[in-house]
């Protein structure tokens, strides 16, 4: 019954999309996204009930659990930050915003990525770059540069990295980024937040490493198959790798031999990814428009493009964007970078200057009537 259930929202998911197909343009490579006048999705605040006095800091990860009654979602400990915390960064949500379950607190200063595998593991990365503001706090007390995996009792089960030691080779990151694991049991990780490494890496799932892509503090490159700023990476049913390269402003595809297949650069300024179960991914870009000067480049104008939410069919050659979803508020400042979608087809996204999480809920085809 659940499975049927299951089946049914991701087939009303998939219809709509395509009814409203008509609706947009293909998005080619083009220094203006789509127009934010059709959108199929209203931005929705508050569903998230927390215990008097707990509030959402920066929100750096949503996950559906695979039970479709459930999301999971990784949080900065009510700030942005989570070293010197007793809070607990890892939240269990009913799909009604209630809190079930969470833990984590005292293991991570600066959370950053987050995935759930085909078995029910969590994967948490520390983002902070040796340098960074952000890192210290955690540096300071022995942790960081490290990617975990948890159990969903909050048991670490694995460590790789080494805690609060940067570095780029086989045995250490810099401000890992992201992580995704194929059904397989391999494990790549983005391993170069903003001043890291700026690479992408690959473990076999006993924690061996495979190969490196691009890499180390100062290799910023426009190169094909090098990186700026690699800050999420994501994987599809076939097992093809997607690099959010933020600072070049593209996505950059990988078989699974980590061979480059594809660089996209329609996807605006991508800082945070999602791939659904109907392989349509998700691209959240909190910060075209935004001029900020400074080493290795002006890494965050995107000048001419809107922020918001671009979605795409990767089963289509060149996943053109088909819907776009604009930032709700233009004067946010730095907006959205990491969001989940459920099974329903509705997304939750983490705007990082006010804290906050924004749920995006998906019209149905009759509310579009007249519109």
């Amino acid at each position: 019954m659940l499975r049927a259930s299951r089946r049914g929202r991701r087939l009303g998911r998939a219809a709509v999309l395509a009814a409203l197909g008509g609706l947009f343009l293909a998005a080619e490579p083009a220094p203006r996204a789509q127009s934010s006048t059709a959108n199929p999705y209203r931005a929705t605040f508050g569903w998230e009930q927390l215990p008097e006095g707990r509030v959402l800091g920066t929100v750096s990860g949503v996950f559906p659990d695979p039970d479709g009654r459930h999301l999971w979602i990784l949080d900065r400990c009510g700030a942005n930050q989570c070293a010197g915390s007793d809070l607990d960064p890892i939240l269990k949500f009913d799909l009604d915003g209630n809190l079930v379950d969470s833990f984590g607190a005292g293991l991570f200063g600066f959370p950053h990525g987050f995935f759930l595998d085909h078995e029910g593991f969590l994967w948490v990365t520390e983002g902070g770059a040796h340098g960074d503001a952000r890192a210290t706090p955690g540096e300071r007390i022995g942790i960081g540069h490290q990617v975990l995996k948890l159990d969903q009792q909050g048991e670490v089960v694995m460590r790789l990295g080494e805690a609060g030691v940067w570095g780029d080779d086989e045995h250490h990151f810099n401000g890992p980024s992201g992580v995704v694991v194929a059904p397989s049991g391999d494990i790549w990780v983005a391993d170069g937040h903003r001043g890291g490494n700026n690479r992408i890496v690959k473990f076999a799932g006993d924690g061996t490493f495979l190969l490196a892509i691009g890499g180390g503090v100062g290799s910023e490159s426009k190169e094909a198959a090098r990186f700026s700023d690699p800050h999420d990476i994501k994987m599809d049913s076939q097992g093809r790798v997607y690099v959010a390269d933020r600072g070049n402003s593209r996505v950059q595809v990988f078989d699974s031999d980590g061979n480059l297949l594809h660089i996209w650069t329609h996807y605006g300024k991508p800082s945070g990814l999602f791939i659904d179960r109907d392989d349509i991914l998700y691209a959240g870009d909190g910060l075209s428009g935004m001029v900020r000067q400074g080493p290795p480049d002006n890494w965050r104008s995107n000048l001419g493009w809107e922020k918001g939410i671009r979605i795409g069919d990767l089963k289509t050659e060149q996943a053109w964007v088909t819907h776009f979803v604009p930032q709700h508020d233009e004067d946010v400042g730095a907006g959205i970078e990491f969001l989940g979608v459920d099974f329903d087809g509705n997304i939750y996204a983490g705007e990082v200057s006010r804290r906050r999480l924004v749920r995006y809920v998906l019209h149905r085809p009759s509310e579009l009537v007249g519109r």
